[in-house]
């Protein structure tokens, strides 16, 4: 079962190489892997993708939870929440990849003769679905940032 396992932690040298460290001990993939500061500066928070049980990633939380540079662990998937992916494109002229990105927020950032540069956003099984859709004919490049979320509600991940 697809698991988003967020991480609020001190953006310090060597903190990500722990967490990240823990899951290869543990034997677990990240699929995917989402770091960028907030607040001040001083803290970061991670969004790791994995797969695993509720058993599996409840250990895991409780062993990232005793790494001194983490704040505060929460597994998204445990209650309501949103979660959004942004993904970059380039591609033969197509109106059909166009009408696909369009349909996900998508926007044109370069169009040129032979190729097209665009971005969009959406949950990780819509992006899923227009890779799917999109193909690999006319496809000259892809990125995508992996997952990054939120919880609903009022129930937060902060200091």
């Amino acid at each position: 079962m697809k698991r988003i396992i967020s991480i609020l932690i001190e953006n310090k040298p060597g903190a990500l190489a722990r967490v990240v460290g823990l899951f290869h001990q543990r034997g677990y993939n990240i699929e995917t892997l989402n770091v960028g500061p907030v607040f001040d500066g001083s803290y970061s928070r991670m969004t790791v993708t994995t797969r695993g049980s509720e058993n599996d990633v409840e250990q895991i939380t409780k062993q990232i939870n005793k790494i001194i540079d983490v704040i505060k662990v929460a597994d998204l998937t445990e209650g309501d929440h949103h979660e959004y992916e942004f993904i970059m494109v380039k591609f033969k002229q197509s109106a059909k990849i166009q009408k696909i990105l369009k349909g996900l927020n998508g926007k044109i950032h370069e169009k040129e003769k032979d190729a097209i540069v665009m971005s969009a956003w959406g949950s990780s099984s819509d992006i899923e679905v227009a890779i799917r859709a999109i193909g690999k004919a006319n496809l000259l490049e892809i990125a995508r940032s992996g997952s990054i979320g939120l919880h609903e509600g009022e129930k937060v991940l902060k200091i």
